[in-house]
């Protein structure tokens, strides 16, 4: 039982930021067909399944006990890192104007992912107002880099990468659709940005319990 609630809050975890950019989205008043909410959520899926699989060739080469602490130690490092953007003192934050800003770095090889995580709206390559094709699937790999290195770790401490993927992939969906009705409700997006640090909180939570 405690197996399944942990794979729960882990799911929930790395697929919470897709509330914010379907939050964003709505408020908007762009569309995002159920098509390409789905084409996201498999984009995380993979990437978790791809990231658990490395993590699962990494535990062959540790103990198992050894393999558990490192993937407990990864999780709560990307907790705490989470944790570092929300409470960084103001003159270290990037001041955000229009848009969540999801990462704070930049990778010039992955310059328009990184872009769109800190600006989802770009996402619309063509400015039609709805996330079709290609935009869904850039979008979709942009929202799974956190999920990466969250894998890794999740492998290292046993938990199922098909089980998880479905998971993450359910969740994913679910997230983005109810963002967007959120976002088209509501006229203010600082609500839950008041709430971003819970995702830091669940991965440390879960991690020192794998410790």
């Amino acid at each position: 039982m405690s197996q399944i609630l942990s794979l729960f809050l882990l799911a929930l975890a790395v697929s919470i930021d897709n509330f914010s950019v379907g939050f964003t989205y709505g408020l908007r008043k762009m569309k995002i067909p159920f098509k390409s909410i789905f084409i996201i959520a498999c984009c995380s899926g993979l990437t978790l399944l791809v990231s658990m699989l490395v993590g699962h060739v990494i535990a062959q080469v540790f103990s198992s006990e050894f393999a558990e602490s490192i993937g407990g130690g990864i999780l709560i490092i990307l907790g705490l890192w989470i944790l570092y953007q929300f409470f960084q003192p103001d003159k270290e934050r990037e001041i955000i104007t229009k848009e969540k800003n999801l990462v704070n770095f930049e990778i010039k090889s992955l310059g328009i992912v990184i872009n769109i995580l800190k600006k989802p709206m770009s996402a619309d390559f063509d400015n039609s107002g709805t996330i079709t094709g290609v935009e869904a699937i850039v979008l979709g790999f942009a929202l799974s880099l956190d999920a990466f290195g969250a894998g890794i770790g999740a492998s290292m401490l046993g938990y199922s990468p098909l089980f998880l993927t479905i998971a993450v992939i359910i969740m994913s969906t679910s997230f983005v659709s109810l963002g967007m009705v959120g976002g088209a409700l509501l006229s203010k997006k600082s609500y839950m940005e008041k709430f971003s640090f819970i995702p830091g909180i669940i991965l440390i939570i879960i991690g020192i319990f794998k410790l």
